[in-house]
């Protein structure tokens, strides 16, 4: 952890379930991007910031960290229970705490432990008294009860609740929650990247291989609910996108070097294997390496959220496929119905609707260039709530 000290009249935040450098380059983007934003706020406000990060899977040093943020400790339950914990300290230590729960993990549906560890942040930030921000995100479902209860009172007693779709504002709302909230959009649209030149005399299709859906979910008993074949359609695509003339096809990870059943690589290997001339791209350092390369490709298909929206964000025609409302809720707002809903549609029919995609690929670069309007203006609104909760702080200090 890098000691960066307190400096007079800096105010010291608490990234709480914030990553750089994190295997999973979604939790990488939405870091570095939320991250930007504070900081743009901070300077608005005329106040300096001390960023800490806090999360699960981070590196101990970061090449391109920026010189504002401080690589935090990893949360430990067992830590807390013997009073020694490195995570609690640095909270307490805060003045505010900015939590974006890795984008869509303040939920029940990762069982139990991940809902006491992410809830239990919450409630020791609340203990702390400092203001706790949930930054925009997926929040819920919360199918157990007791746990819909409790989701709730937290979210009661946050200073705001900011949600990156409709649908989250929509569950918020049932769950009966009365504290400050609002909608805004997924911050990771606001990553910076270098844009690469398109390729004149072929055509770049980039196909993100999950290992996740590749591999039937964490179990591999299909307990995602996918009503299709990920790994029979992926295969399919790239077989059919190998057979047009003037096309290179390209596998890409979003999320590599964990192991396991979640990590894209060994998806992609098992693939490449069985696909001669199909190009796998190298292992990305940061999530602004791989939305510069994705910025240079004609077509993605996608079935990591945020490699959907490195592409989007990037002005690439993109074919997101589904496995949670996160993904419905954000591209219904974004008024983008080419996605595809991996939990009602059949294989066949996910395959008819990509390749028509494909060939109507600049109808959908169209529709990402009519929401990008929709999604400064949100980004906008939600550094204006930042600046002020920073101002508040500031307040309360004189």
């Amino acid at each position: 952890m890098r000691n960066g000290g307190n400096r007079a009249g800096e105010i010291r935040v608490a990234l709480v379930w914030h990553a750089f450098g994190h295997a999973n380059l979604g939790v990488d983007a939405l870091s570095r991007a939320n991250a930007s934003i504070v900081e743009a706020a901070a300077a608005r406000v005329g106040c300096d910031v001390r960023l800490v990060t806090i999360d699960f899977g981070q590196k101990p040093y970061v090449d391109d960290l920026p010189s504002t943020v401080e690589i935090g400790p990893e949360p430990s339950l067992k830590q807390i229970l013997q009073g020694q914990s490195r995570f609690l300290s640095v909270l307490r230590s805060c003045d505010l705490a900015i939590d974006i729960g890795e984008g869509d993990s303040f939920t029940d549906i990762y069982g139990l432990r991940r809902f006491i560890t992410l809830t239990g942040s919450k409630v020791a930030s609340l203990f702390f008294g400092h203001p706790l921000i949930l930054a925009p995100q997926t929040i819920g479902p919360f199918d157990n009860r007791l746990r819909r209860w409790i989701a709730a009172r937290v979210l009661d007693r946050a200073a705001a609740v900011y949600t990156r779709d409709r649908l989250s504002t929509e569950f918020v709302a049932s769950l009966g929650a009365t504290g400050p909230r609002d909608e805004f959009i997924d911050v990771a649209f606001r990553l910076p990247f270098t844009r690469r030149a398109k390729a004149n005399d072929r055509i770049r299709i980039g196909i993100n291989v999950s290992g996740l859906l590749y591999h039937g979910g964490y179990t591999g008993g299909n307990e995602l609910g996918m009503s299709l074949d990920y790994a029979a359609l992926t295969e399919r695509l790239a077989t059919y996108f190998l057979s047009l003339e003037g096309v290179e096809v390209h596998l890409f990870a979003h999320v590599a070097g964990g192991g396991g059943r979640d990590d894209d690589a060994p998806a992609i290997a098992d693939l490449a294997a069985r696909l001669p001339g199909v190009e796998v791209a190298p292992v990305f350092a940061s999530s602004v390496h791989a939305k510069s390369w994705m910025s240079g490709l004609d077509f993605v298909v996608a079935g990591r959220m945020h490699a959907c929206i490195g592409a989007y964000s990037a002005g690439v025609p993109v074919a997101p496929i589904a496995y949670s409302r996160k993904f419905n809720g954000l591209f219904k707002t974004l008024d983008y119905p080419y996605f595809i809903d991996g939990k009602v549609t059949a294989t066949a029919e996910a395959f008819a609707k990509i390749t028509r995609w494909f060939e109507r690929r600049d109808e959908l670069a169209a529709a990402i260039e009519a929401s990008r309007s929709l999604i400064d203006e949100r980004l906008q609104h939600y550094e204006d709530s930042i600046a002020a909760h920073l101002a508040s702080v500031m307040r309360r200090r004189s």
